[in-house]
């Protein structure tokens, strides 16, 4: 499947683009993340550690384990702090 992948904050910052395109047979968010921190050196310093960032599916929050089965985008952020 194709996912467009937009990157927020520090994510973006550090990867250098603010979205892309990617084809991937990765079943959940975790398995896509790792998929991401393989493909080269600035994408594995910010996927080495995917419990530091947040991940929206569909423009919904989500954990590392939800799946990814029909997705169409995926977002990608720091944790979010407020006031």
């Amino acid at each position: 499947m194709t996912l467009r992948v937009l990157y927020f904050a520090w994510v973006r910052e550090r990867i250098g683009i603010p979205d892309e395109e990617i084809e991937t047979t990765a079943a959940t968010v975790r398995a896509f993340l790792g998929e991401l921190a393989e493909r080269e050196e600035r994408y594995h310093r910010v996927f080495a550690n995917p419990e530091a960032l947040r991940v929206a599916v569909d423009q919904r929050l989500c954990d590392l384990d939800s799946p990814l089965a029909d997705a169409s985008e995926i977002a990608i952020f720091p944790p979010m702090t407020g006031g």
